[in-house]
């Protein structure tokens, strides 16, 4: 399974951006696609995260509201709508992948690279 992400940048505060997140290879080991982010000195945390075949979704949250993860199975992609950012949700965001949802890493096998999210005025 390979993933990418795309979409990260620098907006100011209340602003929006989506990140979307590419992905390809064997469908059973990618049940699961969860968007993940860790800010510099602190732990990774879940941020969201959704069954592919259901649709079925969870946030954490602090985002709950402000943040949607959606998908499109014809592009074998999923996204991650951003809206009323704050400084607070800067930090490099990782999609991931696995057999099952957690809002923790272990279960997710496959990470995408990274991409930047800065919040700030």
């Amino acid at each position: 399974v390979q993933l990418a992400e795309s979409g990260g940048g620098s907006v100011q505060p209340g602003g929006s951006l989506r990140l979307s997140c590419a992905y390809s290879g064997y469908t059973y080991s990618r049940n699961c696609i969860g968007w993940f982010r860790q800010a510099a000195g602190k732990e990774r945390e879940a941020v969201a995260y959704m069954y592919v075949t259901t649709g079925d979704s969870y946030y954490t949250d602090s985002v709950k509201g402000r943040f949607t993860i959606s998908q499109d199975k014809a592009k074998n992609a999923v996204y991650l709508q951003m809206i009323g950012l704050k400084p607070e949700d800067s930090a490099m965001y990782y999609c991931a992948a696995g057999r099952v949802c957690a809002a923790h890493a272990v279960p997710y096998t496959y990470w995408g690279q990274g991409t930047q999210v800065t919040v700030s005025s």
